[in-house]
């Protein structure tokens, strides 16, 4: 399952977030990348009103960054992308609040998530990340260091006995 994801309809219901804020769709891609990268998910967002010369789209890791040009919205460049993905669609979730977006998806049968819900994952998502260590971070004690040790050089002589 992958994500179609309304962005500046998302960006005001995550805490600490706001659209008057300068960095605000680097902050969502941030977060969006990290639950990806959890999920094992990728996603395209779409925020509108790209300034001039900067609309397209780019991939950022597991994410599809669509900058939607002046004078089409988010919600267009949503429904054309579903459009594109015809029989695909019901592969996608489409992230949104926006009732019209909602119901463009549900006619393309892909799934939808609510923005609020959504928010609350991606929160989740971030407070997991910050509370648990990763298997990296803990390091091994004593014993687990002389028991992969031990796991190695048994390894190895196997490996260099004769057949």
């Amino acid at each position: 399952m992958a994500y179609l994801i309304d962005g500046h309809n998302l960006i005001p219901k995550i805490p600490g977030l706001s659209l008057s804020a300068p960095d605000d769709e680097e902050r969502l891609i941030e977060m969006i990348q990290r639950f990806c990268q959890r999920q094992r998910k990728k996603a395209e967002v779409f925020f509108d009103q790209a300034p001039p010369g900067f609309a397209g789209a780019r991939h950022i890791g597991l994410v599809l960054v669509h900058f939607v040009r002046q004078g089409l919205t988010a919600d267009e460049a949503i429904a054309r992308r579903l459009e594109s993905l015809g029989g695909e669609a019901r592969n996608w979730t489409v992230v949104t609040s926006d009732h019209r977006v909602q119901h463009e998806a549900r006619v393309r049968r892909a799934r939808v998530v609510s923005s609020e819900t959504f928010a609350r994952w991606l929160q989740e998502i971030n407070q997991s990340r910050t509370s648990e260590p990763s298997p990296r971070e803990t390091p091994l004690s004593p014993e687990e260091v002389d028991y992969w040790l031990q796991v190695f050089k048994k390894g190895k002589r196997d490996r260099n006995s004769p057949k």
